[in-house]
């Protein structure tokens, strides 16, 4: 199979399956971890998607309200499934950090 037939192919596919297919990419690549940033005075210093204000707890705390990759994507239409990859990974690696960030945020609302 060439590139542009593979190309073609993966356009096809739907948004959730398109965002699965770069996790699974993303993860073999081993990013696990970047392109997360943590700015002091933006979003209270926690760790974001780097360039945004869109902190991993956030995410972390959505997926696990039932929300997917593929409506988070949709909702957030300026990161990428590799975004949520690393997201995902910064979440694992620092797991307390997010948990506490959660507990926190829900206390403030």
């Amino acid at each position: 199979m060439s590139r542009q037939e593979l190309e073609h192919q993966l356009l096809t596919l739907s948004l959730s399956d398109k965002a699965e297919l770069v996790q699974n990419l993303t993860r073999t690549l081993r990013i696990s971890g970047k392109g997360i940033s943590k700015t002091p005075g933006v979003c209270g210093g926690e760790a974001c998607i780097a360039g945004t204000r869109i902190a991993v707890w956030l995410l972390v705390e959505a997926q696990q309200l039932g929300i997917g990759e593929a409506q988070l994507l949709q909702d957030y239409p300026h990161i990428t499934a590799a975004d949520l990859v690393n997201a995902w990974a910064y979440a694992d690696a620092h797991s307390e950090e997010i948990s506490a960030a959660i507990r926190a945020n829900n206390e403030v609302a």
